[in-house]
């Protein structure tokens, strides 16, 4: 049986969503549907709208149109939960805080001088396993690898699980095998929690091999739908200057 999420949310459907800062339009008349169960990939060259899209649906950008959060008996939800990885986390380097010290204080409003209970350092080993990077719970946050902090901001992304999580360039700078590991680990998520993932990307070859669907923007949706489809449009080669 498919262990949907805990709100029951089935789709968010995005009508008509524009941006504008000042007289800029900056996205305009955006119309997709995101599905459970679904990891959708967001493309474009820089400047596309892509996080803008990302920032409007977190509720961080003013926006005219409609988001709307659909149950899976076609009633609203006023807002789901939403997860969120950035492409960067920016912190002092040299602050002697470890993983640990991070995540439970993200949980708790506990000082960190006081220092972390056994159980919440269990759970957290629990939930850190589940993602392969159990062995960095004592490192300091600076002593990170690429890919192990991104490891550790998707763990924090996870807790509560989500409806939908959204991704954006989340394995910016992380090794070959490091982004292989990352794809994997969301998508198992997806299969694993029925949820809904919205992923910005340029790793078109990893999007090939992982995404459900694929959305080019341009300001507004310029192609959209299955990854092969999208991928042999003029759309597509205007925006990357090849055909894939």
């Amino acid at each position: 049986m498919i262990n949907h999420n805990s709100c029951g949310l089935c789709r968010i459907d995005i009508e008509n969503l524009s941006v504008k800062s000042g007289s800029d339009i900056l996205i305009d008349d955006i119309n997709i549907s995101l599905h459970c169960g679904e990891l959708t990939a967001l493309i474009g060259k820089n400047g596309a709208g892509k996080t803008t899209l990302l920032k409007a649906i977190l509720g961080e950008r003013q926006y005219s149109g409609k988001i709307t959060f659909v149950s899976h008996t076609d009633g609203k939800i006023k807002r789901p939960s939403i997860g969120y990885v950035p492409q960067y986390m920016t912190f002092d380097k040299s602050t002697p805080v470890s993983v640990a010290d991070f995540m439970i204080a993200c949980k708790s409003n506990r000082p960190v001088w006081f220092g972390n209970k056994k159980e919440d350092i269990k759970k957290l080993e629990e939930r850190l396993s589940a993602l392969d990077c159990a062995h960095v719970i004592n490192k300091r946050m600076g002593d990170l690898s690429g890919g192990e902090l991104q490891r550790v901001m998707l763990t924090a992304a996870l807790d509560p699980l989500p409806d939908l999580l959204i991704l954006d360039e989340p394995v910016s700078g992380v090794d070959a095998a490091g982004l292989d590991l990352f794809y994997k680990t969301v998508t198992s998520i997806r299969d694993k929690y029925h949820i809904s993932i919205l992923l910005v990307s340029h790793d078109l070859g990893l999007i090939r091999k992982y995404a459900d669907t694929v959305v080019l923007l341009d300001k507004t949706v310029v192609a959209s739908g299955e990854i092969e489809d999208v991928f042999s449009t003029e759309a597509f080669k205007n925006a990357f200057g090849y055909l894939e």
